[in-house]
This record gives structure tokens, sequence and C-alpha cells, in this order.
């Protein structure tokens, strides 16, 4: 009898090992196909041309800066690694029909979910990049209620903070976003 106790404590104990070494899928949208590629190189390829584009815009007063979805998933991902535990993982930035669309795994203790966000991007009064937060998927769990504006800002802070030394002195006319680009038009102030 003991030993029969015993046999099924221990396989208690086995199996709650398990599921708590598993991480449990809660579900949300499905990446979309193909996969946009992640490279250091395309993150050089970004700040080179943001230097160059720069220095052409000196002379001409004018600044045109066009990203790539892989320019932007790997700038996304490279800041996410840098990070000691991300919360978010294998972020993958879609730029079509003039909407910025992300995708990202959330992870928390055991459970992952797959998000969905959905951006405008437009140009604001003083000639400033402008992110407004269209729509929030986070599979079955609620959007809350304050998350739009949590999340519009914290992603104009990025942006702004990725175009760095190019927004200052930097007004910028248009925003188009199409077939896999972002491009940016301004004017040097």
């Amino acid at each position: 009898m003991k030993n029969r106790n015993f046999a099924l404590i221990f396989a208690a104990i086995i199996l709650v090992m398990a599921v708590l070494a598993c991480t449990i899928n809660i579900g949300g949208p499905d990446y979309p196909a193909p996969a946009i590629p992640v490279s250091t190189e395309a993150v050089g390829e970004m700040q080179s041309f943001m230097e160059t584009s720069v220095a052409a815009g000196e002379s001409s007063g004018q600044i045109v800066l066009t990203f790539t979805e892989s320019q932007l998933t790997s700038y996304l991902n490279s800041r996410l690694l840098a990070q000691p535990n991300p919360l978010v993982t294998n972020p993958q930035v879609y730029l079509r029909d003039g909407q910025i669309m992300m995708y990202a795994t959330f992870k928390k203790n055991i459970f992952t979910a797959t998000a969905r966000i959905i951006l405008n991007a437009g140009v604001d009064e003083q000639g400033k990049l402008k992110i407004e937060l269209v729509s929030a998927d986070f599979g079955p769990l609620p959007t809350p209620n304050g998350l739009k504006e949590i999340i519009s800002s914290a992603i104009q802070e990025a942006y702004t903070g990725a175009l760095g030394p190019v927004a200052t002195g930097f007004r910028i006319q248009s925003v188009t976003i199409a077939d896999g680009t972002m491009t940016i038009v301004g004017q040097i102030k």
C-alpha cells in the first residue's frame, strides 16, 4: 500500500513539474505569412541610409527616409533582445495599405499569447510623426480601456527615439505606407 501511495505521489509530482516546465499558449491572432526576415544587416542598412539621407538633405533642404518591413522588424527585434527578460518576443512589422501592423508574442510566466497591434501613422500640426493605435488584439485576453493611449504613446516614443538625431530640426511633410515600405518626407527647418 505504501509503495502504491508513493508511486501515485511521485507520478503527481512529475506531472506537476512537466506542466510547470511547459508554456501554455492561450492563443491570439496568427502571424501572417510570409515571415519578415530579421538580420543585423537590415539594422545597419537602416542606420546607414538615415545618415546618407540626412547628409543629402543638408544641401537640398529635404530629407526622404524610406524604411522596409525587414529594417523595422530587425530594429525592433534588436531593441527587444537588448532587454534582460523581454515580455515581448518575435516581433513582426508589416507595412501595408496605409497601416503599420505589428505582431508579437507576449510571454508572462508560463503563459504565451500572440498579439496584433494596428497603427496609423501621419503628421501632426507641428510636423512631427503622429502614431495612433487603431486596434489591439491580445487573443482571448480583453484589451483594457486605457491601453490604447498607453500603447500609442509608447510606440510613438519608440519611433521618435529611432529617428533620434534626424528628428531634431526636421519637419515632416508626409508619411506614406504601402507595399512593405514606409516613406517619410520632410523639410529641414
